[in-house]
């Protein structure tokens, strides 16, 4: 074709192998601009509209919006920002029918009597699940007045952020996860804990600080699968609760600490999906908190005979 010479839309569309619907589609979109217009008022295309409409299609199988593919075609470097988020479009649309699958999956196979408690669960989640729901319950949970660098601490632990390829029995764990952080505790007091209301000289950020402490300590000995004893793990949780309420750490405030800890044990469920969910092996907070209280438990006892 020599290069001055210009195309109808006909001979256009029947270059590329599309329809003339099709180039005026772009056309009217600005993607393909005409070099002129004939003295009957039709369309005109210069030579280079053949290549630029090739890359409109190629741009355009890509699953590409109209606006992106106008982005890369008017600024040079633009199409690495497209590409980006295209992908992760991409990435997202693939993980929430991985969950689907899962959730289908988790039906399909469990037993008839469980189908309809199964279905209530998974059906109150989107795919992939939000977390707000998690969030919103660890921030009733935590104490007022805490540092907003220890809330992203905690949240950090406590939030487990959905799996993007879920096997059945996360999504079945994370939409028990959600039942519980969306529940109602008969008699919780705003969901806050008893160790969280011992008096108006509380000092959250103290406990929050010695309990991070204290579980970094017994973690070895859950992850190792070790009795929980007395030692210094247990020692510096004691103390984190004695500091933070202005006490001295002695034998009756260790008893007094187990008969208040005794009664938060609900919490002890939220932590055991939370692990489910996230399929890690390393302890969580929970574990740690739960060895020590065993821990502590076992001391009171046997210092009461």
């Amino acid at each position: 074709m020599s290069p001055d010479r210009v195309l109808s839309i006909g001979e256009l569309a029947e270059r590329a192998g599309v329809t003339v619907k099709t180039v005026r589609f772009y056309s009217d979109r600005g993607l393909l601009p005409e070099a002129a217009r004939s003295s009957g008022g039709h369309r005109r295309y210069g030579p280079e509209a053949l290549d630029r409409l090739h890359l409109i299609r190629s741009l355009r199988s890509l699953d590409l919006p109209v606006t992106d593919v106008a982005r890369v075609l008017d600024q040079e470097d633009a199409l690495e920002d497209v590409i980006a988020g295209r992908l992760s479009e991409v990435g997202s649309q693939l993980t929430a029918l991985r969950w689907r699958e899962a959730a289908l999956q988790l039906l399909r196979d469990c037993a008839a009597e469980e189908r309809a408690d199964r279905l209530r669960l998974v059906g109150s989640l989107a795919s992939p699940p939000s977390t707000a729901a998690l969030v919103r319950f660890w921030r009733r949970w935590l104490p007022p007045r805490l540092p907003a660098r220890l809330v992203s601490v905690v949240l950090e632990q406590a939030v487990p952020q959905p799996p993007a390829d879920p096997a059945p029995a996360q999504v079945l764990a994370f939409a028990r996860l959600h039942a519980l952080a969306t529940g109602v505790h008969p008699g919780a007091d705003h969901c806050q804990p008893a160790a969280h209301r011992p008096g108006p000289g509380f000092r959250p950020a103290v406990l929050y600080d010695g309990l991070g402490e204290a579980y970094a300590l017994a973690a070895p000995y859950v992850r190792a699968g070790r009795p929980a004893r007395e030692g210094e793990a247990l020692d510096c949780f004691v103390a984190s609760h004695a500091r933070s309420s202005g006490a001295r750490d002695t034998p009756a405030f260790r008893r007094g600490l187990a008969r208040q800890l005794a009664a938060e044990a609900r919490i002890d469920r939220y932590w055991q999906l939370t692990a489910e969910v996230s399929g890690s092996p390393e302890p969580t907070p929970g574990a740690a908190d739960d060895w020590l209280r065993t821990a502590l438990y076992a001391e009171v006892s046997r210092t009461a005979r």
